[in-house]
C-alpha cells in the first residue's frame, strides 16, 4: 500500500504558547529567524544553548522538538514531544506534533491516539481535527486494501479504496504532507 504521508512538515512557531509560558522573546525570535532562513542546525544549537540556561522552558522545549523534526531526527523529536505531553498534558500542540511524526512513520494507530489526546486537551483545535480525519482515512485505506486481498472479487471494495486513496494522495502542486502542525 502506498503511504499517503510521503513527507511531513512538523514545524511550528511556538507563538501559541507565548501567552501562557513567557520566555525571552528576542531569544525565541532569533531561533525562529534562523529556522525561517533555513538555518535549522544553527537554530537547534541556539535552542539547546538557551535550554541549558532554562531547561524547563516549555516554549524552548517545544521549539527544540520542532527543530529536531525538521532535522530528520524523528526519534529525538518524539522524545521531546512525549516529555512535553507528560509535563504539560493540557497542551494540545505537542500531541498534534507527535501524531504527525507517528503518521510519517506509518504508525497510524499511535497517531490516532495522540490526536484524540490533543482534542481532549483542546476540542476546538481545528488542525488536530483535520489531522485526525487524515489518519482515519489512512486507516480506512489500509482496511480496504486488506479486504481486497482477502476478497479480490469484491464489487464494492475497489471503489471505496479508490475514493480513500484519492483523499490521501497529495495532488501535484499541493502540499506534500497531509498531516500538518499548527502554524
Amino acid at each position: 500500500m502506498q503511504r499517503p504521508f510521503q513527507s511531513l512538515s512538523c514545524w511550528c512557531f511556538a507563538a501559541l504558547l507565548a501567552f501562557a509560558f513567557p520566555v525571552a522573546a528576542d531569544e525565541v525570535g532569533e531561533i525562529q529567524r534562523l529556522q525561517s532562513a533555513g538555518q535549522t542546525a544553527d537554530a537547534l544549537q541556539r535552542a539547546e544553548r538557551a535550554l541549558a540556561a532554562k531547561p524547563k522552558d516549555v516554549q524552548l522545549r517545544f521549539l527544540r522538538g520542532v527543530l529536531l523534526a525538521e532535522s530528520r531526527r524523528s526519534a529525538d523529536a518524539i522524545g521531546v514531544f512525549e516529555q512535553l505531553t507528560q509535563d504539560f498534558p493540557e497542551l494540545a500542540e505537542p500531541y498534534n506534533n507527535l501524531a504527525a511524526l507517528y503518521a510519517a512513520a506509518g504508525d497510524y494507530d499511535r497517531a490516532k491516539a495522540s490526536l484524540e489526546q490533543a482534542l481532549r486537551a483542546n476540542p476546538g483545535f481545528a488542525t488536530a481535527h483535520e489531522n485526525l480525519g487524515d489518519v482515519l482515512a489512512a486507516l480506512a485505506s489500509r482496511s480496504y486494501a486488506r479486504a481486497l486481498q482477502l476478497d479480490p472479487h469484491s464489487t464494492t471494495v475497489p471503489a471505496k479504496l479508490a475514493l480513500v486513496r484519492q483523499l490521501t494522495t497529495p495532488k501535484a502542486g499541493a502540499a506534500s504532507a497531509l498531516l500538518k502542525a499548527p502554524q
